[in-house]
């Protein structure tokens, strides 16, 4: 089902559908800054198996998630003030940032190394749809077995159909995936150059 939702102001009807699809159980995919996120409730470890089978992916490699703001990730994360002045400069925006997750985050969503990574997309639709949630969202791109990155609506649609409650159409976005930077400790490190500028950390 494909659900189209206006990007520039997203009609609250349809993101408290959306919401309580997620609330229960649901599993949906939706626009980010970058590209097309796979995603459900952070909370619903029942749901997040299920995308790890959706994605064919091992669990020892935990997805992202999307928060609402720089409080929520606080709740989620352990920021030092540092990575929170690098945060409120850079977010919302397509960055994903690697940080330390508090008791918070379900353990099948952490690294070995209890580190987590968090984003804050610069688009209306997700952030509407986590600030309606009141927790994150998990966020995943949308990939054929081969690999190819999925990126329109009707073609997420076509290939996952049934699987999965909802496709949010959201118009057009970068198609490019975010720049991973990781803040543990006050040291950056760049971990994947994408859509986000660098430069500042190099």
């Amino acid at each position: 089902m494909i659900i189209q939702i206006n990007p520039q102001n997203p009609q609250e009807r349809l993101i408290a559908r959306v919401v309580g699809m997620i609330r229960q159980g649901g599993i949906i995919v939706y626009p980010t800054d970058t590209l097309y996120g796979l995603g459900c409730n952070l909370l619903d470890k029942r749901a997040i198996e299920t995308i790890y089978q959706l994605k064919q992916r091992d669990r020892k490699q935990p997805f992202s998630f999307i928060c609402a703001d720089l409080t929520h990730i606080s709740l989620y994360a352990k920021v030092t003030n540092y990575g929170y002045k690098t945060m409120r400069r850079l977010l919302p925006g397509p960055y994903t940032f690697v940080l330390e997750g508090s008791k918070l985050v379900p353990k099948i969503m952490l690294t070995k190394r209890k580190t987590a990574g968090i984003r804050i997309p610069n688009n209306r639709i997700c952030q509407a749809i986590t600030s309606g949630l009141g927790n994150p969202i998990i966020s995943t791109s949308v990939t054929l077995p081969d690999g190819e990155l999925l990126n329109e609506p009707w073609r997420i649609e076509e290939y996952l159909g049934n699987r999965i409650d909802a496709v949010i159409d959201g118009g057009p976005v970068l198609g490019e995936p975010s720049s991973v930077i990781s803040l543990m400790g006050d040291e950056p490190e760049i971990l994947r150059e994408g859509a986000g500028d660098v430069s500042g950390f190099l």
